[in-house]
């Protein structure tokens, strides 16, 4: 289900119960002017717990919470522009990019950084936005 959370000059808070209630005083997604924001998402499943699993299982469910809050917005990954990926350690950029090429997987694929960071939310070993 959706929940419009806020109007404001034409910006809507967006929410689902298909991925995790944000851990800090964010929003799951934006929709603006005609655009969608998605917050970064971890590997949390919807009761907030990390998925098992190492990297990959957490790149899925992070990707799953990013589909999800796009589907919510009225729109979908066929429709992302870019893409941002923090890593907390860059060896698993394979991994990440083998589970990340199952979910965008027709051209043009999104503009995309990949970084590798000292520490993420909630544990993660990995955040995409």
């Amino acid at each position: 289900s959706c929940d419009v959370v806020g109007y404001a000059l034409g910006k809507r808070g967006i929410t689902t119960n298909k991925c995790a209630t944000p851990i800090a005083p964010y929003t799951q997604a934006i929709k603006a002017n005609g655009m969608v924001f998605v917050s970064g998402m971890v590997g949390l499943t919807p009761d907030r717990k990390m998925v098992p699993g190492g990297v990959a299982a957490e790149t899925r469910q992070a990707l799953t919470n990013i589909k999800a809050a796009l589907e919510a917005a009225g729109t979908s990954l066929d429709n992302v522009v870019k893409s941002t990926v923090l890593l907390l350690d860059i060896a698993d950029y394979a991994a990440v990019n083998e589970v990340y090429a199952e979910f965008y997987n027709k051209k043009p694929f999104p503009a995309r950084a990949a970084f590798a960071v000292r520490h993420l939310p909630a544990k993660a070993k990995v955040e995409i936005e």
